[in-house]
């Protein structure tokens, strides 16, 4: 018995070509990026059109407070000034959700095009006369990705992650156990502390 393939054997190709999401919104934007691509030619298109076909897990909500220092706001080490000056009136695109922080007080002005804001994080940056911009206005403005920073949020910071690798308890895993409740009597005992046998 042999494998039941589709006519044209193996799929080799397994890139996404399309959102699996159904977002009327979202599609609407690969079609305008799609002719983007195909009329200019910019590698910046092509690089926003793969990431609007990403998963969710792919693309990460990046921070205000990342952004500011991405962007080079305030309080950043001089050996940075450098960067501010080269992003300074730039427009910064993130192909995912930009969120508030409350860790920052102070919000320069700043343009950002994403695909959502939350609800805080849009208006703090209006607030300190920013610019919250959707992609069809960015390809309006620049076309070819002309002063624009592209940027990411961090893609491993989800808790999901902190499960992953070796098995707890193997010497030198650093991976977080599955337990049901951090307490006293949940996985404190022998291989948990020093007074109890042995600590990984």
């Amino acid at each position: 018995m042999g494998i039941d393939l589709v006519a044209g054997g193996k799929s080799k190709k397994t890139k996404r070509t399309a959102p699996k999401s159904d977002d009327i919104y979202l599609k609407l934007l690969v079609k305008l990026y799609r002719f983007l691509v195909r009329r200019t030619g910019s590698k910046f298109n092509a690089v926003i059109l793969k990431r609007l076909f990403m998963s969710k897990v792919n693309k990460p909500p990046l921070s205000l407070s990342r952004l500011i220092r991405y962007m080079g706001g305030k309080g950043i080490a001089n050996k940075r000034e450098q960067c501010i000056r080269y992003h300074e009136g730039k427009t910064a695109v993130v192909v995912g959700t930009v969120t508030d922080d409350v860790r920052v007080y102070e919000v320069p002005a700043l343009k950002v095009t994403a695909l959502r804001f939350t609800e805080t994080a849009r208006a703090r940056i209006e607030k300190a006369g920013g610019e919250c911009l959707t992609f069809d206005q960015l390809a309006l403005r620049a076309p070819l990705g002309q002063n624009t920073v592209l940027l990411r949020g961090p893609k491993n910071a989800r808790e999901a992650v902190k499960h992953f690798g070796k098995a707890p308890g193997v010497p030198h895993s650093h991976t977080k156990p599955y337990v049901r409740s951090k307490g006293r009597k949940f996985e404190r005992a022998r291989g948990r502390r020093n007074s109890r046998g042995f600590r990984v």
